[in-house]
């Protein structure tokens, strides 16, 4: 059998290639077709948890489906939605429910919350606000707006947007951006920086945020030809589906390889210590990576937290090089004590555990004081 770190790469490095390898299962490619085909007619939180198929197909999405009889705390879920810090998925330790939350965002899109698209209902928000304070001739309002939700659509690049006027001046007057109508060179340069860079380019900050708002509303840079069409309630869970599947069936020959794949996805979001005790797989991962036994995780937390901050930099997992490194080490570690062959050769057992990354004394010595 593979060892858990050839496996997790091989995965890693043809990622690609095994999420369509996922797609084309053909159960998942069923289930799929009928969400895609569905998803959008739901108009109502009771809808959506009613439908058993499309409801659980959603709630494996995000590793919930352990959940999805528990409709009445979903339901509360959605209804308060995350805007409010004090809202009940913010509440809660486990943040798959917030994320849940923010791709099925009853609480603010209502109706629209499974087909909402930023280029489509969000500029045309926008557009009929500009309207009421009296910008633009309320007949003007109706006649360009049909035009522009039956025409943006079919957009597919930024190149695209920026060739058709009508829709582009549409676009720029929903955001604002009026005066830059003739400057198509630097709405390309916008547009291609995505929403994480467009700020550098503003002119001032009163224009940081329009710049910002307009380049996540056609968001090419990260979502491309779909971007005009793209909804996180239907492509988003989708995405977020096959990922959970290949992680589930990497699992299914090796934990190690399923416990890699998922502290990769979540790394980056990862902002203190609490969130990685507060998430048992990511805390089983930093746990295996330094060596330590799973009767650390029932030491006070603060006191392991002091630890970990003590042994590791969090902000390096945002580093893809070394967060690299340090699921190198996880993987070494978890194969040396779930080795996926019967015995491993001396070779293995000589390279897989470094000294350093072993359970050292004075680790033993600290997990003993902590118990006291």
């Amino acid at each position: 059998m593979i060892g858990t770190l050839a496996s997790y790469q091989n995965i890693t490095r043809n990622l690609d290639r095994s999420l369509s390898r996922i797609e084309t299962q053909p159960l998942v490619k069923r289930e799929t077709e009928h969400y895609l085909a569905n998803i959008s007619k739901v108009t109502s939180i009771e809808e959506f948890v009613g439908d058993y198929r499309l409801f659980n197909y959603a709630m494996k999405a995000f590793g919930l489906q352990d959940m999805a009889y528990a409709k009445a705390f979903m339901v509360k879920v959605l209804e308060e939605g995350t805007e409010d810090p004090d809202s009940f998925a913010n509440k809660l330790t486990d943040k798959r429910y917030a994320e849940f939350a923010k791709v099925f965002d009853f609480a603010r899109h209502g109706e629209a919350a499974t087909s909402y698209n930023p280029a489509q209902n969000g500029a045309v928000g926008l557009y009929a606000l500009a309207a009421a304070a009296g910008e633009i001739p309320a007949e003007t309002q109706k006649e360009e707006t049909a035009y522009y939700l039956k025409t943006i659509p079919t957009i597919t690049s930024i190149d695209g947007l920026l060739a058709n006027d009508r829709l582009l001046d549409y676009a720029l007057l929903a955001h604002g951006l009026e005066e830059r109508a003739d400057d198509k060179e630097f709405l390309k340069k916008v547009l291609e920086a995505g929403p994480e860079n467009a700020a550098a380019l503003a002119a001032d900050e009163d224009e940081e945020a329009k710049l910002i708002a307009f380049a996540r509303a056609y968001n090419f840079a990260e979502r491309g030809a779909e971007a005009t069409t793209y909804t996180k309630a239907g492509n988003g869970a989708v995405g977020a589906y096959m990922r959970q599947t290949l992680e589930e069936d990497a699992g299914n020959q090796n934990e190690g390889v399923r416990l890699a794949l998922y502290f990769e996805r979540k790394a980056s979001e990862i902002t203190s210590w609490y969130e990685v005790l507060g998430d048992r797989a990511l805390g089983q991962v930093v746990r295996a990576a330094l060596g330590l036994p799973d009767a650390f995780a029932q030491a006070d937390i603060d006191k392991q937290v002091k630890f970990f901050e003590s042994r590791l930099d969090i902000e390096d997992f945002k580093d893809p090089e070394k967060l690299g490194r340090f699921l190198t080490r996880f993987a070494a570690m978890w194969e040396v004590n779930n080795p996926s062959s019967a015995a491993l050769s001396p070779t293995a057992v000589l390279f897989g555990q470094p000294p350093e990354f072993g359970i050292s004394g004075d680790i033993l010595l600290t997990i003993a004081r902590m118990k006291s």
